[in-house]
Parts: C-alpha cells; structure tokens; sequence
C-alpha cells in the first residue's frame, strides 16, 4: 500500500508501527455552526481511508476532535447571551447528525478541547521545563519557534520565509513574543469569555496545543497517520509536530495525509460570493449519499470543483449502481438454487479481477476515482450477464462483491424505506382504479402530476413500484 507524505514529498510504502494496527488522528471541526462541503471533504475521505484499512484486516483505532473553544464559538454565544458551551454542545450534536447522514462512522475517539485542559497545561509544563517555551509578562505562553531545528519540514519553508505567515495571526499579548515566529501556547483571558486556572493566569489554550494533547492521550506519543486540509499544513500542523515532537523526544507521525481544497463552479467557497453552502443545504436537493459518490469521483489530493452539472453526474452515477443490485437482489429471490455454471464460473474470476483493480487502487494512494471506476465495470458485467437463467450462486457472489466494495466506500447499496404521504398514496391507488377501469386516459394524467411532485412509477409484473426522481 503507498501514501503520499505531505512531510516527505512523496508516495511510500504503508508500514504501521504495531503490525495490524493503524492509529489515526484526522483535525476535526470548530464547532460553531452548521459545516459547510468543505468540512465535508475530509470526513469523508478519511473516513473511507479508515473504511479501506479494516477491509484488509487492519485494527484502527481513528481520533477525531472537535475544537470547542474558540474565538468564533465565544462571539456566537455572546450574541446569544448564552455560554459557549451551549454553542458547542448544540453545534456537536448537528455534526454528528451531517455525519450520520453521509454515512460517516463515529469516531473511535471523539474528544473535545475544553475536555482536556490539564492535559494541555501539562505539555505546556513540560515544554517550558525543556527550553522549548517562556512566559511572558502578561502570562501568555509561547513556543519558542527556534529551538526546534527541524521546524518547517512539513510545509517545507524556512522560518524567516514564514514570518509573514505568523503576522497574520493577531493574537492576546503578540508584543512579548521573543521572536515573530514563536507561536501562543496559552493566552489571558479576556472579558465575557470562558477561562481556566494555569501556573500562569486564567486564560485559556493556544488552537494548536490542542491536537498534540488529544493525539498523545488517545494515539499515544508516535501515531501512524496524520491527515486533515491542506490548509492545516501550515501553520496548525507544522506546530503540532514542534510541539509534540519537543515534548515527547520522538517522531509524530510517521505519515501526512492532506485533501485538496473544494471549490465553487470554479471559485473559492466564500460566504461574501454567495457560493457558501452548509452540508444542510445540500441535504435540500439530493441525498447525502450522493453529495458523498461526488466527493470520492476525484483522487482525494487533487482540487475538486463543485457544480449542480457534477452533482447530477453523480447523482445518476449512483442511481446505475443502485438500480443494478435491485435487479440482482430481485434475481436472487426467484434464481434457481444450484452451483454455478461453468460459464458464470468464468464469469466470476473475471469479477474478482475486477475485486483486485479496485483494491489496486485503493492501494495506489487511495485513488478512489480509479476504485469507482471498477464498481461501475462489475455493474456492467452484472447487467450484461446476470439473468432469470442465472444461478442463485452467481447472482449471490455479484451482489456481495459490488455491497461489500461499495460498503468500503461507505455507499449503501440498499435504497432507503420511504413512508409516502396521504396525499400521494391515495393518488397512486386512484391511478391504480383507473387502469382498472380502463380509463387510461386518467391513469396517464395521475402519472403525470406524480411525475412533477417528483414520483416516478414503474409497473412491473410484481405491481407498482416507485422511486423519488
């Protein structure tokens, strides 16, 4: 298996630190809103990296936080008049319900910053006690950005390259800084915001320290993998490694994974362009699922663009996969019970060929555009092969093959179970009347006001069925 480093450049051979086990932190969100598709991205990338990694028999234990003390919480519960908590605990349990929906798993680990506090006042000790961080006059605590010699290999920079960078972070107490790029561990409280008790004053964590403390408490001093935004690299991800790498005197994590941004039609999702949609929004139009086809139809790394023109693409894209395994569970339950024919034998090691190219790809850092790829080549082989002739045994051994491939992309193969309203199951059985009654003429018209509420009926031998359009 090869992943592309981040901290080296290049693609390498996946090897854990413990055999058989993959630890895993992925930067989860700051939560004080709804989360938008670019927050998206990530939780469903990772999410079907973890997916692949217990496919192939791997124990993984996946850490995801989210940051619930933050300049932006604190001014929202501020012009609620409520406590910051409020904001974060309501905004938690929207996530995890946007998660669910996308068919995100729960994480092994979910921490939450305000959670561990001790744990952050306790690196920030140890860093202090090392050299590695001073005190300022008015209790702010920085890293010391230039004891750490190999600071800069992730984003591959230099220091005095990064210092606009550090400029643009306006943080409590900035003029004590001994040196532009040091960076704030631990920050004085300020009026109307939450504080906890250091050894310095009532203040409250530095963003970065955060991370390394929940890694270390959950994960462990070296982890495996580390992934998140691109964004992240610089300057969250950089300082994490400083900081956790000066405290526990031992490499990180041993490999960097990052997403490439999501763009808008083309542009950069910004709420002042009047692109910015919250994953809510697209909950609106299509199913999640497919806002989750669209995200894995390009390699994780590359820049996606996101249109209405792409999102029916996959829309339909998903409907072809959907539509095959109803055909092939409705084979199943009227095949003929037997061992397979030699010629759906043949048939089935060219299906498992198709097993290996997914997994091929999967393999090739993640590719998961070239894995779909492969799902849509056994739907063929499944439509053009599989009939009422056909064995339960074969018909069996491609339904299990395109679920479980499609469950390590987290898409679910098996349509949702819909109550139709009154309104509308009276109109079905009134068309139902008509055709009856031969008044065919009626039937058509039913049909058609159907259609434009987004119905759309088939009959089959089996009765009527339906699907939402």
């Amino acid at each position: 298996m090869k992943i592309f480093n981040t901290l080296t450049r290049r693609k390498e051979e996946f090897k854990p630190i413990t055999p058989g086990e993959v630890k895993m932190y992925v930067c989860g969100p700051t939560v004080y809103n709804l989360i938008h598709i670019g927050n998206a991205r990530p939780m469903i990338m990772f999410d079907t990296v973890r997916r692949y990694f217990e496919y192939k028999g791997y124990k993984v234990k996946f850490v995801s936080n989210f940051t619930d003390v933050d300049d932006k919480i604190i001014k929202k519960a501020n012009e609620e008049g409520v406590d910051a908590h409020i904001i974060s605990e309501r905004y938690i349990a929207e996530c995890k319900k946007d998660m669910k929906d996308m068919n995100v798993e729960p994480a092994t680990v979910h921490p939450q910053a305000t959670q561990e506090i001790q744990g952050m006042i306790d690196m920030i000790q140890t860093l202090i006690d090392k050299g590695h961080a001073y005190v300022a006059e008015d209790g702010t605590v920085y890293f010391k950005t230039r004891s750490f010699a190999e600071y800069g290999k992730l984003s591959h920079k230099n220091l005095d390259e990064l210092q606009s960078g550090f400029r643009e972070i306006k943080v409590t107490g900035e003029e004590g800084k001994e040196d532009l790029n040091d960076f704030v561990l631990w920050k004085p409280k300020k009026e109307g915001e939450p504080y906890w008790e250091s050894p310095w004053c009532q203040g409250r964590p530095g963003w970065h320290i955060e991370c390394s403390v929940m890694a270390k408490r959950y994960l462990g001093d070296s982890i495996d993998i580390h992934a998140g935004g691109e964004d992240l690299i610089f300057p969250h991800h950089e300082n994490e490694i400083a900081q956790s790498e000066c405290a526990n005197d031992k490499p990180f994590a041993a490999y960097w994974m990052h997403n490439g941004f999501l763009n808008i039609d083309n542009k950069k999702m910004s709420k002042s362009l009047g692109n910015f949609f919250t994953v809510r929004d697209i909950a609106e139009k299509y199913d999640l699922q497919v806002l989750r086809f669209f995200m894995l139809s390009a390699h994780y790394r590359s820049p996606l663009n996101f249109s209405a023109e792409l999102m029916e693409a996959s829309k339909n894209g998903l409907e072809r996969i959907m539509t095959c395994m109803d055909k092939l569970r409705e084979l199943k339950a009227k095949a003929q019970v037997g061992d397979m024919t030699a010629a759906e034998t043949e048939k089935m090691a060219e299906a498992d060929r198709l097993r290996e190219k997914f997994e091929a790809a999967m393999e090739d850092d993640f590719n998961t555009a070239d894995a779909v790829s492969a799902v849509f080549e056994l739907v063929k082989l499944a439509n053009s092969t599989a009939d009422a002739d056909s064995t339960a045994a074969y018909v069996k051994g491609l339904e299990d093959l395109i679920s479980r491939l499609c469950e390590v992309l987290g898409i679910i193969t098996e349509r949702k179970t819909e109550v139709l309203d009154e309104e509308i199951e009276a109109m079905i059985a009134a068309r139902q009347q008509a055709r009856k009654e031969k008044n065919f003429a009626l039937a058509d018209e039913i049909r058609g006001k159907l259609l434009d509420m987004g119905i759309v009926l088939e009959d089959t031998r089996e009765g009527v069925k339906w699907k939402r359009a």
